[in-house]
């Protein structure tokens, strides 16, 4: 079938409201394709390569439906091209275009690898993906490279630009920010009131054998029937249930962790980051939404519809900012020049350590864990013990459903890892078994004393933590968020700073066996 224009669709571009779509052009063939490249630059969960398959299959058959010319490729189909260059050269000539047009991709990887494509007699020519909030031009201008920024000053830019949660010039409420109103422990009768979480049944079982046919090298638990929204139908489902079930507990609840209920991997949380991500959902029909509710339900405070859009009109357009602002330097930052290995209960789950052994466990079942699991406790570990941010960066972009490199990085490198020296981030967020035992029941049961330093049975979080920060002093003794930390260790028997450490050291080297 010959065409005049050759538009390429990336896994994580699916939008249906992007202006190639607005009317239907015959000389315009849309292509959608499975490849090896992409599910090898990194070791994926296999719920996140079937969920990208999936959704994008699901977008091809919708496409055709409403009567563009689609090639919709799978790995079977693709199996002979080394990469996406070689694919388009091929079916650019095999189809006769003069022209090929692309959306800009959100991964520096990829942009570069387009950036640098030719094909001979053919014009090349790229647009905005029509997605984020900050469009691409206007990322210079809130985001100077190499410059400390903070995400609050950035959110409130975004609440008058957009005129979220706004009255007069002025926050709703009073206030830009109730995070204080956030941090809420889940008692034993708010985990029996938990919500059942909306789930999907999509028919994974051609994926998983297109992985096994091809060797793929995945990880994690298979889903014949997965779990997570593939189309917009769905999306907006999930969106209707967040606002309408969920929404009214968000904020209170949203840095809660439990091990005692069979809901504890979603909470209240909305799980609508991998249709965000994927561009099936635009982020302003999610804030849009969950303003709605707020202003309709009469049950549910500002403090939760905040919360909420201070995720996704702060947060994630923040690190997408940062991520831009900084590449391709910031793939290689390392600040604190971490150097150990991620141990291999990060691939298994098998730890004496209650909380990461519960996270880790939710994670390679369910592809997914929130933000505090993933910055206080698996994140937490990693920045205390050291580990080399690139090992920790493939495992947080592998493991994730909703992890693409320009939202990964960012979270992990700058903010759970200091290793941009603060770029992102004014503090690292290092902490010990009180905040676990604080936001958890995680302790409760666990094999290891939470209150404990020095003895076998102590908590490694607790002599890792006081390690790190003794070990970093000259780089972080003069952060005011940070002082007090300094002054109470001071404070110490010097013999029992001396346990403390040893007890560490022993951590350290025995990272496998804890």
């Amino acid at each position: 079938m010959n065409a005049t224009t050759l538009r390429l669709i990336l896994g994580d571009q699916l939008n249906a409201a992007h202006s190639w779509f607005s009317k239907i052009d015959d000389s315009v063939v849309y292509l959608v394709a499975e490849l090896r490249q992409e599910t090898d630059y990194v070791r994926h969960h296999v719920q996140k390569v079937s969920a990208f398959f999936l959704a994008m299959a699901s977008f091809a058959d919708r496409l055709k439906a409403d009567g563009h010319r689609v090639m919709h490729l799978t790995l079977d189909d693709t199996c002979d091209f080394s990469d996406l260059p070689s694919l388009i050269t091929h079916h650019a000539s095999a189809l006769g275009i003069t022209s090929f047009e692309y959306q800009l991709p959100d991964e520096y990887r990829l942009r570069q690898q387009l950036a640098g494509f030719t094909l001979d007699g053919i014009d090349i020519s790229s647009c905005s993906s029509e997605h984020f909030l900050v469009p691409d031009d206007e990322i210079k201008d809130y985001f100077p490279a190499g410059k400390r920024l903070r995400m609050e000053n950035f959110y409130r830019k975004m609440r008058v630009r957009y005129d979220i949660l706004m009255a007069g010039g002025e926050p709703q409420g009073g206030s830009w920010n109730y995070d204080a109103a956030n941090r809420n422990k889940l008692k034993k009768s708010d985990i029996s009131a938990l919500p059942v979480p909306l789930v999907f049944t999509n028919d994974a079982t051609a994926v998983l054998d297109r992985l096994q046919a091809h060797g793929v090298s995945i990880f994690g638990t298979a889903m014949p029937d997965l779990p997570w929204p593939i189309d917009e139908a769905q999306a907006e489902d999930l969106l209707s249930f967040f606002c309408e079930v969920c929404l009214p507990q968000f904020g209170t609840f949203q840095d809660a962790m439990t091990c005692q209920s069979k809901h504890a991997w979603s909470l209240y949380h909305s799980r609508l980051s991998f249709a965000i991500n994927a561009k099936i959902l635009h982020p302003m029909r999610v804030i849009e939404a969950a303003i709605t509710a707020y202003e309709q339900q009469p049950h549910i405070d500002i403090a939760q519809a905040e919360g909420f859009v201070r995720q996704i009109l702060g947060w994630r357009e923040f690190v997408r900012g940062i991520y831009w602002a900084n590449m391709p330097g910031y793939a290689s930052t390392n600040g604190l020049e971490a150097e150990r290995d991620l141990p291999g209960f990060f691939w298994t789950g098998e730890t004496k350590m209650l909380c990461l052994q519960s996270v880790i466990t939710q994670s390679l079942d369910t592809a997914y864990a929130h933000h505090i699991q993933r910055l206080m406790v698996t994140g937490n570990f990693s920045l205390l013990a050291g580990i080399h941010p690139d090992q920790v960066d493939e495992w947080y972009l592998g493991i994730y459903v909703d992890a693409l490199e320009w939202v990964e990085m960012p979270n992990t490198r700058g903010m759970s890892q200091f290793a941009d020296d603060g770029l992102l981030a004014s503090k690292p967020y290092a902490a010990s078994a009180n905040y676990m035992n604080k936001m958890s029941d995680y302790c409760a049961s666990c094999h290891y004393n939470a209150k404990g330093k020095t003895q076998e049975d102590d908590c490694p979080f607790n002599s890792l933590y006081w390690a790190f920060m003794e070990k970093h002093r000259d780089k972080l003794a003069n952060n005011p968020r940070i002082g007090m930390v300094y002054r109470n260790w001071d404070k110490q028997d010097e013999a029992q700073k001396a346990a403390v450490l040893d007890r560490a050291e022993y951590c350290l080297n025995n990272l496998d066996k804890l």
